[in-house]
């Protein structure tokens, strides 16, 4: 979308009542540098396609001198990285590293890449995987399809609940009454003709994911793109995580979702199986 740019909304100004709970949270912050590279790492979070150090200083309220200091730090320590020709800077993947799942001692990344890369070699697609976060879910890996045309992302990538495979699995294997209160506060945005925007659809697919045990989308997110889902668990009843298929439609149409599903579900076995071995 070239020449459009992201423009920060200017929030209203604080009542009396706010300023001093402002000031009193201020006050409690017994490490101010701490927080202040705090807030150019959410800065940065809300703007994923970057600022630059400028726009960083306006947002977090600090002169530019010591913004300058900070993302210098955090990029030596690996959290952020500038762009030397557009000196755009970006968060890079290293915090989404150290939030990675664990069972015990065991990272679910490093469980899931052989069988993730074994299921990209059964369908010949790009298999993915993602946790939940809040009312969304986050690309944590992926393994590239070896197809001259294929699917492909940017770990990290965030993605709603309704409108796509993975986030079909992750809201409909919630708790039911979690996953109520999960639809009751989602935006149904409309991405496609295909795309579900009523809450009783939302509820009504719910219940056929879960009686599949998987999840599916023909283009209702993006036209042309077709994905099937399974849910990972760490325990009993408890999603830790959502495995998936994506390809182009005309290599997955829908007719192949049911044999999809049983190699992603596959795929989804093995990875609990390293879990707890």
């Amino acid at each position: 979308m070239t020449g459009i740019r992201s423009v920060i909304p200017i929030e209203h100004v604080p009542n009396t009542a706010q300023k001093r709970s402002k000031n009193a949270a201020s006050a409690n912050i017994e490490a101010p540098a701490l927080d202040r590279g705090l807030a150019v790492l959410e800065a940065l979070d809300a703007r994923p396609e970057g600022m630059s150090l400028s726009e960083i200083s306006r947002v977090i309220g600090s002169p530019k001198n010591s913004t300058s200091r900070l993302v210098q730090t955090l990029m030596v320590r690996g959290y952020v990285e500038r762009d030397e020709a557009t000196m755009i800077i970006r968060l890079t993947g290293k915090l989404l590293r150290l939030g990675h799942p664990r069972v015990g001692r065991v990272s679910l990344v490093e469980c899931a890449l052989e069988p993730m890369r074994a299921l990209r070699d059964a369908v010949g697609e790009t298999v993915l995987l993602g946790i939940p976060i809040g009312d969304e879910g986050v690309i944590i890996e992926q393994v590239e399809s070896t197809q001259a045309v294929r699917i492909c992302v940017e770990i990290g990538l965030r993605f709603p609940l309704h409108n796509n495979a993975p986030g079909k699995v992750l809201l409909a294997f919630q708790h039911p009454k979690a996953c109520e209160r999960t639809i009751q506060r989602l935006k149904l945005a409309r991405f496609t003709a295909r795309t579900i925007t009523t809450k009783e659809a939302l509820r009504q697919e719910c219940e056929r994911v879960v009686k599949l045990g998987y999840g599916t989308d023909w283009g209702e997110a993006d036209e042309g793109i077709h994905c099937v889902a399974a849910p990972v668990f760490d325990r009993p009843n408890h999603l830790l995580a959502v495995i998936w298929a994506s390809a182009v439609a005309g290599r997955m149409p829908k007719a192949h979702f049911p044999k999809v599903a049983v190699e992603v579900m596959k795929a989804a076995r093995e990875i609990e199986r390293r879990l707890r071995a």
